[in-house]
């Protein structure tokens, strides 16, 4: 059994998935909980899914039944359902968006504080100091002091 705490949203970065990928071999079935948990968009579980068919292994979800890879009636579902899953991800963020946008003219939502002192990075340039002087000087890397003074 492999079990994770990160989130399915990609699948990069998730060491339970790929151990359990590599684990598994012809004839097995991967059995997950819930499909959402495996992956958030269509892309990243059709290619879950690919890697699977490619060792041919056999897929199942347990919370959504007839979700297999045994049938083409289950690959239909298994279709259908991460469409679903992936427009209800993007509805989420949309209305985050729009939450976010509605709390900074309400003055809510300032986003995070600033860590480099642009003026102090200007004057500095004003003071012929190159960018990696600055950042050395302040203690930030040269791409904030680019940044720093684009803005």
């Amino acid at each position: 059994m492999f079990a994770e705490k990160v989130s399915g949203r990609s699948t990069h970065d998730r060491e339970g998935l790929a151990r359990a990928i590599d684990f598994v071999r012809e004839g097995d079935t991967l059995v997950v909980t819930r499909l959402d948990r495996l992956a958030r968009s269509v892309g990243d579980l059709h290619r879950i899914i690919e890697k699977l068919t490619e060792k041919k292994v056999a897929f199942r979800c347990l919370n959504q039944s007839g979700v297999d890879t045994d049938s083409s009636t289950g690959r239909l579902m298994l279709a259908i359902l991460g469409a679903v899953a992936a427009f209800e991800n993007d509805i989420r963020l949309e209305r985050q968006r729009e939450g976010i946008a509605k709390a900074k003219v309400e003055g809510k939502y300032k986003g995070r504080k600033p860590t480099v002192d642009v003026t102090r990075v200007k004057t500095l340039r004003d003071d012929g100091l190159g960018p990696s002087q600055i950042a050395k000087t302040m203690g930030i890397g040269r791409a904030s002091v680019y940044r720093a003074l684009a803005a």
